[in-house]
């Protein structure tokens, strides 16, 4: 009975192991993720630098996290469509231009959030 114990724990910790790969590749290889970590880092230091609430850290670490989410679930479409019609074709155009406008509204979600926590600290 352990070794199904041990054998799903093992698979887990596999799991996490590839993961944390796949974002490392996305790290090292995607110059919009880059740009948005960034950005994560500036506000992260502009959090600590202007005290923000621990509610403003919440939304802010949120909002990182889904941005960057989002921007890997883009990435990965993209890859896939490619993949499946690495030629041009109106479909697969649609397919990742919907994707990239998902990346776009969690963005400017995080504008918004980002502009409500640090707005009042500049003016």
């Amino acid at each position: 009975m352990s070794d199904k114990k041990d054998s799903f724990l093992i698979n887990r910790l596999k799991s996490v192991g590839w993961a944390f790969k796949g974002a490392l590749l996305l790290l090292r290889t995607e110059a919009s993720i880059q740009i948005q970590f960034f950005i994560a880092i500036l506000v992260t230091v502009a959090g600590f630098y202007f005290e923000i609430s621990r509610t403003e850290w919440l939304f802010q670490v949120a909002m990182i996290g889904l941005v960057m989410s989002i921007e890997g679930v883009n990435t990965s479409i993209e890859y896939i469509a490619d993949f499946i019609h690495p030629e041009l074709h109106a479909s697969i155009g649609r397919i990742k231009d919907v994707a990239a406008g998902a990346v776009f509204i969690a963005s400017i979600a995080a504008v918004i959030v980002a502009s409500i926590i640090y707005y009042p600290r500049f003016f």
